[in-house]
């Protein structure tokens, strides 16, 4: 398992070298993954916020409660 992951960072570091980039770093490595969870947890806040937007809306078409 470790030559699997040593033979990734080595293929991943070649490829920004044929690029012209600068690898990243392990802590960027780690941000950037922590900012990727966060966009998909924001997301999900988002997509129930747009539905209880929604719910909240008909509710008020509709003041009895049955939508």
């Amino acid at each position: 398992m470790l030559s699997v992951w040593v033979k990734d960072e080595r293929r991943r570091i070649a490829a920004a070298e044929v690029h012209g980039e600068k690898p990243l770093e392990p802590a960027e490595r780690a941000e950037l993954q922590r900012l990727r969870r966060q966009v998909v947890e924001l997301e999900k806040d988002n997509a129930f916020l747009v539905k209880a937007s929604a719910y909240f809306a008909a509710m008020q078409k509709n003041p009895r409660g049955s939508i």
